[in-house]
């Protein structure tokens, strides 16, 4: 079942969203690569700090949304941005740098795309990927405990569901195809405000395509108890509302 990608809900929360990618990057010990590839750029904004890091490499960010593209190249950032499924993407030549930030967990068996990608880099390059590793948390569970309900149960089966797998999974896949692999997990407590946070949140990602699976006549229910149970799992304090987020880091260098 298809979906589309909401740049501007996304971006609802670009900083939280954000740190992960910057303390993904900084664990890369390329120098001066002459290729950076960042598979699933999103709306860019990321993207663009790889141009900061690199001024002289040749960047490319790829996306399978048009409409994240489009936000993308209207960021003027010194980066080749086109759209691109990474199921199916070869480059033309070895990249030295291949970044995928909060993507493949919407890859299922993604594990097995990680020949292919390895295969993409250059000898001595670097692959670098994070996930979210949050599926067990109410922010998930509950959408999945409601849509398994009627009457949205004959609607949301075939939407996609994101998935991940922990750290050491990820680094005996990468050490078993010869690559120096770093790999650690954190939990970030992100203190977000406004009117239902975390349903904007997992709105922009995580939900949309079950959101999107239902008809028009079913979804304003289902958002207002979604809501709800949201609102009851992740209670406002004085200062916010508090949600716990786990993420999968991994950079492996790839053997020269």
């Amino acid at each position: 079942m298809s979906h589309t990608w909401d740049p501007e809900r996304y971006l609802a929360f670009a900083d939280e969203r954000g740190r992960p990618f910057v303390e993904l990057v900084a664990r890369i010990g390329a120098a001066a690569p002459r290729t950076v590839v960042d598979l699933g750029c999103g709306p860019g904004n990321l993207t663009a700090l790889l141009a900061d890091r690199w001024p002289d490499a040749e960047l490319a960010g790829l996306d399978s949304s048009p409409e994240m593209i489009e936000k993308a190249r209207a960021t003027g950032a010194r980066v080749g941005f086109d759209v691109a499924d990474l199921r199916d993407w070869v480059p033309s030549a070895p990249v030295d740098v291949l970044v995928s930030n909060a993507t493949l967990q919407w890859v299922p068996g993604h594990l097995g795309l990680l020949p292919r990608l390895v295969s993409a880099v250059a000898p001595g390059g670097w692959l670098a990927f994070q996930v979210p590793g949050n599926f067990d948390e109410p922010s998930h569970t509950i959408r999945t405990e409601l849509a398994a309900e009627e009457p949205y149960a004959a609607h949301t089966g075939g939407a996609a569901v994101p998935s991940s797998h922990d750290p050491a999974v990820y680094l005996d896949a990468l050490a078993g195809l010869g690559c120096a692999v770093d790999a650690w997990e954190t939990t970030y407590l992100h203190v977000l405000t406004g009117p239902d946070p975390v349903f904007t949140w997992v709105s922009g990602t995580g939900a949309r395509p079950t959101l999107q699976a239902l008809p028009e006549d079913l979804r304003p229910a289902f958002e207002t108890e979604f809501r709800r149970r949201l609102a009851a799992a992740y209670p406002q304090q004085e200062y916010g509302v508090v949600l716990p987020f786990r993420r999968i880091f991994v950079v492996a260098q790839v053997p020269a």
